[in-house]
């Protein structure tokens, strides 16, 4: 035992940027790391050697990432880095050159073997457990679960594809047992993920696999179906809206997975569409949310937009406000364009939208979206929901939840005040008393 006591424990410190998809990448790493017998540290100060997994989708996020990196290096000094930015290997060791290894996204044993070279394990099977659903970044009641890497998509604003390559789905088993491993270990909300949710399945031809001895084939709708009977909320995000989508609302209405859905639709005028290279009859897409919304009538979208894409006119820009307004999205973020370093939408010879115009374009999108969400939330007020606790703020003695038209970090809160003796992951009943800008706030019944 004297031993034991007297080894060294390795310690990692861990900075992780970007997408819930990347934060997927870093819990995959420090379970495999936690299970050689490595220790997270909570700070620089501590740790032998500090992980920094980047984001490289815009140039903002790059410099976002270098300076993470340069952080890490003047804190601690050892400092491997992988993720996204990892591709651009030359440019992190041209600005940190002290960096001790580079590595690219989901190269999981690229990193790990890196964590190896810096700081040799120091493994006793006695002492060192991991729990069989893995370690995670997220709360305790709610988690990440990616069902593919890479995407199929070419963009023209978006290098990701580059960066990850093309869709590679998991086998649907190894998803499904993934996600019971998780409910039985206390998850209440499993949030489904990857660069392309819709196209799951279509690289490996839909295969089937066996789940408790029975044939699932990998398939968005059976995916979803089997995800329904575990007992947990199931939320689908990056969903694109192919035809093929209509089969999953049904689910939604029979209580089976949230009524929820995360599309990226990114604009609604068709010249700026085509630039994009996304589908552009967004007329159709009209008539889909609405026969979805006949199906399921407490289905919420949420969304992003951008606006100042190349070329984009005032016309074009009006067309999107005016799509908003007939499309009633729940949720929707909006971004101002940036010319992203190797994205085709370089190359198009498309004048550029001036900064300030951008700014202009981006208040009136925020300011027409949030005028639609307030009048969406107020028809909530008096109405009866299930709500699920994140966390507890002692200090104005409430406890903050979501509903199911909310997903953490990017939706709203519905506020329960007084019920401090709740704690996260508890699963409520409330009346909806009032609808702020983007919250509500309920009553526990």
């Amino acid at each position: 035992m004297d031993r034991l006591m007297n080894k060294h424990v390795p310690k990692v410190g861990l900075v992780s940027l970007g997408c819930p998809k990347a934060l997927v990448d870093s819990e995959r790493i420090i379970t495999q790391l936690r299970a050689e017998g490595y220790v997270m540290s909570p700070g620089y100060e501590d740790a032998d050697v500090v992980l920094v997994n980047t984001c490289g989708f815009l140039d903002s996020a790059k410099a976002e990432s270098l300076a993470a990196i340069g952080e890490a290096m003047a804190e601690n000094g050892r400092v491997i880095v992988t993720g996204c930015m990892g591709v651009e290997a030359d440019t992190i060791m041209k600005a940190h050159p002290g960096v001790l290894a580079v590595t690219g996204p989901h190269q999981y044993e690229a990193v790990v073997g890196a964590v190896h070279k810096a700081l040799p394990p120091v493994h006793d099977p006695k002492m060192d457990l991991v729990p069989p659903q893995g370690l995670h970044l997220t709360p305790k009641h709610y988690a990440y679960l990616k069902i593919s890497e890479g995407c199929n998509n070419r963009c023209s604003f978006c290098i990701i594809p580059s960066i990850r390559g093309d869709l590679v789905s998991r086998p649907v088993a190894s998803v499904l047992y993934e996600a019971e491993r998780l409910v039985k270990a206390g998850v209440k909300e499993l949030l489904v993920i990857s660069q392309d949710t819709s196209a799951y399945g279509v690289d490996i031809k839909y295969a089937t696999s066996k789940f408790h001895g029975r044939e699932v084939r990998a398939k968005f709708y059976d995916m979803a179906k089997e995800l329904g009977e575990l007992g947990a909320w199931v939320r689908m995000h990056y969903v694109y809206p192919y035809p093929h989508v209509d089969e999953v609302i049904p689910l939604m209405a029979e209580g089976k997975i949230l009524p929820y859905l995360d599309i990226p639709f990114q604009h609604a005028a068709p010249n700026v569409l085509k630039a994009m290279k996304r589908p552009a009859n967004q007329e159709k897409v009209l008539d889909r949310l609405a026969a979805w919304r006949a199906i399921c009538p407490d289905i919420a979208i949420r969304s992003t937009f951008i606006v100042g894409f190349p070329g984009e006119t005032d016309a074009d820009f009006e067309y999107l406000l005016q799509w908003m307004k007939e499309a009633r999205i729940e949720r929707a973020g909006c971004f101002k364009y940036e010319p992203v370093s190797g994205a085709k939408a370089n190359e198009l010879g498309l004048p550029q939208v001036p900064d300030e115009v951008k700014q202009e374009r981006w208040e009136r999108c925020m300011e027409a979206q949030q005028q639609i969400s307030a009048e969406i939330f107020q028809s909530k007020v008096g109405r009866e929901i299930d709500v699920l606790v994140d966390e507890i703020d002692e200090e104005n003695e409430e406890a903050i939840a979501r509903s199911p038209w909310d997903a953490p970090e990017i939706d709203g809160n519905v506020f329960l005040p007084g019920e401090t003796d709740l704690k996260p992951g508890d699963k409520v009943r409330v009346r909806i008393v009032e609808a702020e800008e983007y919250d509500l706030v309920g009553e526990r019944i």
